[in-house]
């Protein structure tokens, strides 16, 4: 199998993943959001860590948690995926799945924006077209709902600035995701102790809730595997739009599984994000071409 046809296959099996987790997080309702972020952090690190001992790449974790000035990147990162992993599960709890959805198919636009904003990138014409339809999209929602989508905006932001933080660490993802649920670790056990201690934990009171707790660390651990794997194997703008298939996936659930209603606000609000991510994905795929033809010309000028 081709390399590019794996990588493929690799990014459809960790988005569906992803996009199929609220199924996960419906069957532990029962289980207080923040109780169930501390158990996704603690087996998340024993997954991860073990990974990495396997491997033999332990050694690596220096690079994100070892000196002062990665050991803050790597605590800002887990700030914010600790923000992003606990407003997910709050969302699920509180029926409000179209809610992530919305906020994972703003998500690109928001790191665009960010990108201008922190990075001083810049946009093409095509780029601002659909950052400025994401931006009508929020406007007309909060307009007719007379509140903000405050749960997708959050969500797209803290994963936004996730991703910008974690550009400035040289370990690769897998070593980076272990740093920050190492330095997050200490926090989730000792709540789940407290909790223990006042005869409070879910955790134990049955094996069916028990076990479902321990996979949440295999459900964290998995995709990102997958992901670093597709990554090795596809160029980056496939892997842009092979991502919306989780959001995707969290709007199936919402609307075809869990019935959560949808007004006419929200279809307008979705119709104007979908039409924005097909013309930033256009402009990508443009942009992408544009590189390899420059690429291959240079690569073809004889030499002087």
């Amino acid at each position: 199998m081709p390399p590019q046809t794996q990588g493929i296959l690799l990014m459809i099996g960790a988005c569906s993943i992803w996009g199929l987790s609220p199924l996960y997080y419906k069957l532990l309702l029962h289980v207080p959001p923040l109780e169930l972020l501390a158990h996704r952090t603690f087996w998340s690190l024993v997954v991860f860590a073990g990974l990495l001992a396997v491997q033999g790449r332990l050694r690596e974790l220096r690079g994100a948690v070892g000196r002062p000035r990665p050991a803050l990147i790597t605590a800002v990162a887990a700030l914010m995926i600790t923000a992003n992993w606990f407003l997910f599960i709050l969302s699920v709890q509180i029926g409000q799945v179209r809610e992530t959805s919305l906020g994972y198919y703003t998500f690109p636009l928001v790191a665009v924006l960010l990108g201008v904003v922190v990075l001083r990138e810049r946009l093409s014409a095509l780029q601002w077209v659909a950052v400025g339809l994401a931006t009508l999209a929020v406007a007309q929602l909060t307009w007719g709902l007379g509140t903000a989508p405050w749960i997708a905006l959050i969500l797209a932001t803290t994963f936004g600035i996730y991703g910008i933080v974690k550009k400035r660490l040289s370990v690769g993802p897998v070593v980076s995701v272990t740093g920050e649920v190492l330095l997050l670790a200490p926090f989730a056990l000792g709540w789940l102790l407290t909790l223990e201690a006042q005869d409070k934990a879910i955790f134990g009171d049955d094996l069916y809730t028990s076990g479902l707790l321990v996979f949440s660390g295999l459900l964290t651990a998995l995709p990102l595997v997958l992901f670093s794997a597709a990554a090795q194997r596809v160029n980056m703008t496939t892997l842009g739009v092979l991502q919306y298939l989780n959001p995707t996936l969290q709007f199936i659930c919402a609307v075809v599984i869990f019935k959560e209603p949808l007004t006419p606000f929200h279809l307008i609000a979705f119709g104007l994000i979908w039409a924005a991510l097909a013309i930033y994905s256009a402009s990508g795929f443009a942009q992408d071409r544009a590189r390899r033809k420059s690429a291959m010309t240079s690569s073809a000028e004889p030499p002087l």
